[in-house]
């Protein structure tokens, strides 16, 4: 036979073989996420308004609206006694099913759209052909008439995704009458217990454990968070326990005792930057909380003298965090609290080492320094809807929200310690923060995510087993996997890198940032998919990725 016969003929079998591998890989594809689809699906989750808030309440909502509405009290009660299925499998296929048509224009584009009235900033920003039409679980649908994958959870505040069926829960309890404003001297039931529910979780009680919640709520020891405080926003409520740490060192007012180090000047301690600076803290907006993270420079300067410091302790590295502790501890200084985010997702969601910080809060604790663990971007998105709870961590304060509400409402918590309650009722917080409706709305979010923990643990570790078997195969291009499960981020190795990555998936609306601009932070790819996210929406949006890498490598 002709050698180029030969060459032709061993060219074809390889071409075979390397189809029929092919085809084994994809069946096989399909086989693990078919078993994942099976052996990982979401627990079904059934509740009516009467199942999550009791049947006394229930009774009197619902002899209030017979009273007050043009409802009898039969159909008050068919309403709060009517059962609403919060993930339905149909719910779930629909999600599923759209993938294949995310970056589609599946609707015409939305005519005469305005800016509104932004400032420059906000201007300049802007993107409303991306801007809300509608929304179905993770998907977001836009002004453009495309649909986007909302890989980032609409900014790390939507853990159920748009539309959650089990939000309709709040839509039934407004038709009975139950109304969302109250005052703190008027707090609803509603909102009284989730307070009850939020120390439940915090301390890992089972709902059917009253004896030992009782114990908790009684409780005056140290580090038992057994107090809460409601407020809108995450920044408010970051606000409140930095408040009550200064309330150690300053008077609210001339009724108030002299404070325990009234003669002391508070330091406190937060999260540094590679540069040895603080921008990788973030907690809120306030001047106090902008000025612990360097902005506000003038201000900064001034009260870093008698009347406040900040000082950052590097990332990861108890010696330093030791050393400073011991540098201000003592007379004039003294440590006020040490303040921290376990994944610092405004620093490319670098993640804190659990031993790091189980030797952090030891020295602060054997040294009366209040720990504050600020939740505001992981709550929700692990098992037990805690992070620091999988840490083994007891801190002093939790601060919580975004996740909660699941984007229904702005609402945030403080939970904290009998020994931290140092202020009076308005000195920690502000007249809104007790929405009935929005206490709701985070007992509906509880519910689910506490039935669905295994589910989440399970789909986190998915995810991010894909990322690093991702970055395995990238490696010129990706640096490493950092963060943890659902809130995972990608170190390029190049900012140029990240930054078209990033560009190219936004531009086929998948959501997606870059984050290049922070003291020598590695440039960052940010991620967090809603905790709803399912096994095929994982696969793929990390398909979509791969996609992309490759045609960084090879640009041709």
């Amino acid at each position: 036979m002709p050698r180029q016969a030969v060459q032709n003929t061993q060219k074809m079998q390889n071409k075979q073989k390397m189809q029929k591998v092919q085809k084994m890989q994809e069946v096989q594809k399909m086989q693990e996420v078919q078993e994942m689809q099976n052996a990982h699906n979401m627990k079904p989750v059934k509740s009516s308004l009467q199942d999550l808030l009791g049947k006394e309440y229930v009774d009197a909502v619902t002899a209030a609206a017979a009273f007050l509405t043009d409802l009898s009290l039969a159909e008050a009660q068919e309403i709060a006694r009517e059962p609403i299925e919060f993930m339905p499998e149909a719910y779930i296929r629909r999600m599923d099913g759209l993938l294949s048509q995310v970056g589609s224009q599946v609707v015409p584009e939305m005519k005469g759209a305005h800016d509104g009235a932004p400032t420059d900033a906000f201007r300049k920003a802007a993107n409303p052909k991306a801007s809300p039409l509608g929304g179905l679980g993770y998907f977001r649908l836009g002004e453009d008439g495309k649909l986007y994958l909302i890989t980032k959870s609409e900014h790390y505040h939507t853990p159920l995704g748009h539309n959650f069926p089990g939000y309709k829960l709040i839509g039934q309890a407004e038709r009975l009458g139950i109304t969302n404003a109250t005052h703190n001297n008027t707090r609803g039931s509603i909102t009284r217990l989730l307070e009850r529910e939020l120390v439940r979780t915090a301390n890992g009680l089972a709902k059917a454990d009253a004896d030992a919640l009782g114990r908790i709520l009684d409780s005056r020891e140290p580090h038992v968070l057994n107090r809460v405080i409601n407020l809108e926003t995450g920044t408010l409520a970051c606000e409140a326990a930095i408040k009550m740490m200064l309330a150690r060192f300053y008077k609210l007012d001339d009724t108030f005792p002299d404070p325990k180090y009234k003669d002391r000047t508070p330091v406190f301690l937060v999260m540094a930057d590679h540069d040895g600076g603080s921008q990788a803290n973030y907690h809120g907006t306030t001047i106090v909380a902008q000025t612990m993270r360097g902005l506000w420079p003038g201000i900064r300067e001034k009260l870093q003298g008698e009347i406040m410091q900040t000082c950052p302790v590097r990332i990861n590295d108890f010696a330093d965090f030791k050393a400073k502790f011991e540098q201000y501890n003592k007379p004039p200084y003294k440590v006020a609290g040490f303040l921290h985010e376990i994944v610092l997702m405004n620093y490319g969601g670098i993640l804190l080492e659990p031993s790091y910080l189980q030797k952090a809060y030891a020295l602060c604790h054997e040294h009366d320094t209040p720990v504050m663990c600020d939740e505001i971007q992981s709550c929700m998105w692990y098992p037990g809807m805690y992070l620091f709870r999988e840490y083994g961590l007891n801190p002093d304060f939790v601060v919580i929200g975004k996740g909660f509400p699941g984007g229904q409402y702005p609402a945030s918590r403080v939970i904290t310690t009998a020994a931290m309650d140092t202020l009076n009722q308005f000195g920690a917080l502000v007249t809104n923060g007790q929405e009935e409706l929005a206490a709701l709305a985070y007992l509906i979010t509880m519910k689910f995510s506490e039935e669905n923990a295994d589910y989440i643990r399970e789909m986190g570790t998915y995810y991010e087993e894909k990322l690093q078997r991702l970055a395995e195969c990238h490696g010129g291009l990706i640096e490493k996997v950092e963060g943890k499960g659902h809130l995972s981020t990608l170190f390029f190795r190049q900012p140029g890198k990240v930054t078209e990555f990033t560009a190219i998936l936004n531009g086929s609306c998948i959501d997606i940032s870059a984050q290049t601009y922070k003291a020598k932070c590695p440039p960052a790819a940010l991620t967090k998919p809603p905790v709803i996210a399912t096994p095929a929406m994982i696969d793929y949006f990390v398909h979509r990725m791969e996609e992309v890498l490759h045609r960084l490598n090879d640009p041709n």
